[in-house]
């Protein structure tokens, strides 16, 4: 009895992990995405309370909306990183895109908001990696419109904000070779074919070219792969903000470093940005209709949001008076969870909101103001980024003041 018992219990947990896909180039479920149980299927950590009131302690600055609202809520070895800043040492930040549509959605950005907050806080360099070369892999690009759509994508990374006096963004097409090239073939060296299979799930029928891709995004990890930001730097500890479907590649990464005579990446790692249809997954760049983009104008934006937003709203307005709205799948008020700065703003709407004294009319139209804000602000400013300054953050120089 207690075998059959045992069966079913690991038949239960099979099914479960098949009906949630999480890797780098999938994330579905047929349901919400289940987070606790990709801490514990990738081994990494939360991020509680304690690494929020520290991070405000040694930068003085107030924690971002990011931290405050758990939507980076993993971690691997942040707090080694804590530890060596309090020490008076210094490490870098390294993040990506993987350019595969020509404008980026909010989602894209969330990864870049909060690394131009880590950068800023921490006073610390950033290498930004385009990875042309895998889009072009996987998507079934031509190598010159990856590189194009790199290039396009970069002016929306520099429209965050970006300090150019200590950020490099490279495209992986351009920057490929010398150190960096050396230690691709170190950590191809390293890894079995058995091992990048079980931890990406390629199969017979994937061409080689993805199967040798994972030591390009692993290797902007270690210092020595730009050496002319990092020269004699070899224990240049990086810290890499991304959202959690990345973590496989740094996995791989981590268990190769030591062997190379590199600290191991540390990671801080984010909740998708839900689709507007809901919390199945992260938006898809094939459905127009499931994201807001920073092309979007204000009437898109609002007509994607009533119409598209996922509303835990009651079906009448009596219903709705009465029992109050379901937050945990109203995907406004986790929209604003991301973007409404003021907490306590936030607090009003959860208690209206879940009361049924705010109507889902009210919420879409709080929504549809901040979104506004945020793809105007956005789009001034990537009006602004010309090609010369495209070429000025991607030039391989010297960043002589990037730890000052």
């Amino acid at each position: 009895m207690e075998k059959i018992k045992e069966k079913e219990k690991e038949a239960k947990t099979e099914q479960e992990e098949a009906a949630q896909v999480v890797n780098p180039w999938e994330v579905s479920s047929k349901g919400k995405i289940d987070y606790d149980k990709l801490i514990d299927q990738f081994g990494c950590q939360r991020l509680d309370q304690s690494f929020v009131d520290r991070v405000h302690r040694l930068t003085s600055r107030p924690p971002h909306i990011f931290l405050r609202r758990n939507v980076f809520f993993a971690h691997r070895d942040f707090n080694e990183i804590l530890d060596a800043y309090e020490r008076g040492e210094k490490f870098y930040l390294y993040t990506g895109r993987g350019p595969s549509s020509e404008a980026l959605h909010l989602g894209h950005l969330v990864p870049f908001m909060f690394t131009k907050y880590l950068q800023e806080a921490f006073k610390v360099p950033l290498v930004i990696q385009l990875t042309d070369d895998e889009k072009c892999m996987w998507k079934n690009l031509t190598v010159e419109e990856s590189k194009r759509l790199a290039r396009e994508n970069a002016k929306d990374i520099i429209a965050c904000g970006f300090d150019i006096s200590r950020t490099f963004i490279f495209s992986d097409f351009d920057y490929v070779g010398g150190a960096f090239y050396e230690n691709m073939v170190k950590v191809a060296k390293c890894v079995t074919y058995n091992k990048v299979v079980g931890i990406f799930g390629f199969t017979g029928e994937d061409h080689i070219g993805k199967i040798s891709f994972p030591p390009v995004q692993a290797v902007p990890s270690f210092p020595s792969s730009f050496p002319h930001l990092f020269s004699g730097k070899d224990k240049l500890r990086c810290l890499i903000p991304c959202a959690i479907d990345q973590d496989p590649y740094f996995r791989m990464t981590r268990d190769v470093a030591p062997r190379l005579g590199y600290n191991k990446p540390a990671l801080i790692e984010s909740l998708f940005f839900p689709a507007l249809q809901g919390e199945t997954g992260k938006m898809s760049a094939s459905d127009a209709n499931s994201a807001i983009y920073v092309t979007d104008t204000q009437k898109e934006i609002k007509t994607k949001v009533n119409k598209y937003a996922f509303s835990g709203g009651q079906d009448s307005v009596e219903n709705h008076r009465k029992y109050g709205a379901n937050l945990e799948v109203d995907i406004p008020f986790k929209y604003l969870s991301f973007f409404l700065e003021d907490d306590d703003e936030l607090e009003h709407i959860r208690k209206e909101y879940g009361s049924g004294r705010m109507l889902t009319g009210e919420i879409k139209k709080r929504l549809t103001d901040v979104l506004t804000e945020i793809v105007e602000r956005h789009r001034a400013a990537r009006a602004e980024v010309t090609d010369e300054m495209v070429d000025a953050f991607m030039a391989v120089r010297p960043l002589p003041n990037m730890f000052n």
